[in-house]
């Protein structure tokens, strides 16, 4: 199998996981921005990633490529067997795709504008060394249309919104061990690789390692839903 991605891509991330939990071998292939996504878009009929290449079946979309690996590697199992704890595991997934990754991509965006390293660490790594280097001392007037075009979508209600989502996640995570049911779920891998886009865990490497959003990455009240994240990484890596 071949995963096209982006190695920053919470939806790449995500069929990461999975398929680290099924134990199923991969080669990444990294998809350079603009030249690369023509190439992905004679191969798959569109520019965006993830897409796996399953013999020869080109799959796109995460959901999809979670949905087929369960159909054709269905243990472990991430879709409970029971109509309706599947029906709950569905929808997390589908809000973590949709509306929480809406506010973590714009939060981050957010954060990148302000942060030099982050910035840069961010861009694809086939990026030159000399473009990367540009990137990571623009100055902060050159930044300040790209912050203001955030902001404008991404303004204190949204930001709010966010926190509000964050905090409920916490609360969930502080009372069992995982989102639905008493084993990992799909639920679990879509929220968690949002959540490894607000802070980087440790496994990035440096810089990335432990930055993020501010006001989040470095938020005590949400320690624990990091905690817990981390616990679902690693035990997506042992399994």
């Amino acid at each position: 199998m071949e995963l096209h991605q982006f190695r920053h891509s919470a939806f790449c991330e995500k069929v990461r996981l999975i398929l680290a939990v099924k134990g199923l071998a991969v080669t990444l292939v990294e998809v350079t921005p603009g030249l690369g996504q023509l190439e992905l878009f004679r191969l798959s009929g569109q520019r965006q990633v993830p897409v796996l290449v399953d013999g020869g079946e080109v799959i796109p979309d995460s959901t999809v490529i979670a949905l087929h690996l369960e159909a054709r590697h269905p243990t472990p199992p991430l879709l409970p067997a029971d109509p309706q704890a599947r029906a709950r595991v569905l929808l997390l997934e589908d809000w973590a795709d949709t509306a929480l990754a809406s506010g973590v991509r714009l939060a981050l965006l957010q954060a990148a504008a302000a942060d030099p390293v982050l910035r840069s660490a961010l861009l694809p790594e086939a990026t030159p060394g000399p473009l990367r280097s540009l990137v990571s001392v623009l100055p902060v007037g050159v930044m300040a249309p790209v912050s203001e075009a955030v902001r404008e979508v991404f303004g204190p209600c949204e930001a709010r919104q966010l926190h509000r989502n964050l905090e409920h996640l916490a609360l969930l995570t502080a009372e069992r061990p995982y989102l639905e049911g008493d084993r990992l779920s799909l639920a679990d891998l879509a929220v968690v690789a949002q959540l490894s886009l607000l802070k980087f865990p440790v496994g990035v490497g440096a810089p990335l390692a432990g930055r993020g959003v501010d006001g989040i990455a470095d938020n005590p009240l949400l320690e624990p839903l990091f905690s817990w994240r981390d616990r679902i990484l690693a035990e997506a890596s042992r399994a």
